[in-house]
């Protein structure tokens, strides 16, 4: 498995990184022994160093102080491990029920947390998140998360550019921890890629992470005509949620949203999602191998980030990275117009 560089920041990455969302109870509040199971089978499968990806808001902190817990309890070194932290979440008490943010997707968790984005704010937020990592292990990949939901809050176009502006004073932030060496690599994640594009119209960032956006499912031509312009100017990219939050390998969930077939559109990806069952079995290709290696087809896309809540599947999931997929495959989905047929690189 070949370590790829990230621009020239001297950050190294696997083909396949780890997102730990499961530790921070997403659909599900896992044990802690399932947790531990879950970091040890993926620092036994992937040469060092291994990526984590986790933010302040996955469990509101709960991922991140997970991470560094079990990190250290297994005794991994400093230097085998990448975390990627996206900023912009910062844990607070729960004062309800039941937390305040993504209601019904995170389960047991004991905080509550609010988006903070601003120059202080996110500053504040990276430093929470070192120290829910417990001090040891810190992240050099650093971004904003989620700005596409803070601008989509909103109410007007005036508080929209209010908004955006507060995004460019964070970049202005994590440019000043990179500069002093506190982190080694900025970038961006977000399920809209449009907000990613105007935002490296901005700001010179060193990776984007897309999310729910490049996928075997949904592949806009714009969306792959900007990422070849990143790909041209040196850019790294991850791609993220390929399987569209499970919907894809027989989950749910779409897009972290529960779905049922009572619309013509939910009917319109349940239909899809049949058709594509039918392919793979036809041609004995794993979806989630199919979502996988589609996912890592475009050039400049360094890296999948593969989340998972069971253990046993973390070495299925690097085995997936790597997988050969025959065209006869490619070819049956694009002739079913499962992909499209002027999809450029298959």
């Amino acid at each position: 498995m070949q370590h790829r560089q990230i621009g020239n920041t001297g950050v190294n990455i696997p083909p396949v990184i780890f997102g730990t969302s499961a530790l921070g109870n997403l659909y599900s509040a896992l044990s802690n022994e399932t947790k531990t199971a879950i970091v040890e089978e993926c620092l036994k499968h992937v040469p060092a160093p291994v990526v984590f990806d986790s933010a302040g808001k996955y469990g509101a902190g709960l991922a991140l102080e997970k991470l560094g817990e079990i990190l250290t309890t297994l005794g991994a070194r400093q230097e085998d491990v990448i975390i990627s932290n996206k900023l912009g979440w910062l844990r607070t008490p729960l004062l309800t029920p039941e937390p305040t943010f993504e209601k019904g997707v995170w389960f047991g968790i004991k905080n509550d947390a609010h988006q903070s984005i601003s120059y202080d704010g996110i500053l504040e937020c990276w430093q929470q998140g070192n120290d829910l990592l417990g001090g040891k292990f810190k992240p050099q990949l650093i971004s904003v998360h989620d700005p596409d939901e803070y601008l989509d809050s909103a109410r007007d176009i005036a508080e929209f550019k209010q908004f955006f502006g507060n995004i460019i004073k964070a970049y202005r932030s994590l440019s000043v921890l990179k500069s002093e060496g506190k982190v080694k690599a900025v970038g961006v994640g977000a399920k809209n890629w449009k907000t990613i594009k105007m935002i490296a119209g901005e700001v010179d960032l060193d990776w984007v992470m897309f999310a729910n956006s490049m996928t075997i499912f949904r592949h806009p031509k714009e969306l792959l005509d900007f990422m070849g312009q990143l790909h041209g100017k040196g850019v790294g990219m991850i791609n993220s949620a390929v399987f569209h939050a499970g919907f894809l390998t027989g989950g749910s969930f779409f897009d972290y949203v529960f779905l049922k077939p009572d619309t013509a559109e939910s009917r319109a990806k349940f239909k899809w999602r049949e058709n594509f069952f039918t392919v793979c079995r036809k041609h004995n290709v794993t979806p989630a191998d199919a979502c996988v290696r589609f996912g890592m087809t475009p050039p400049g896309v360094l890296a999948i980030s593969l989340n998972t809540s069971n253990p046993l599947r973390v070495k299925n999931n690097v085995e997936s990275v790597e997988t050969s997929i025959p065209d006869d495959f490619w070819k049956d989905m694009i002739g079913k117009n499962l992909i499209d047929k002027n999809y450029p690189y298959l």
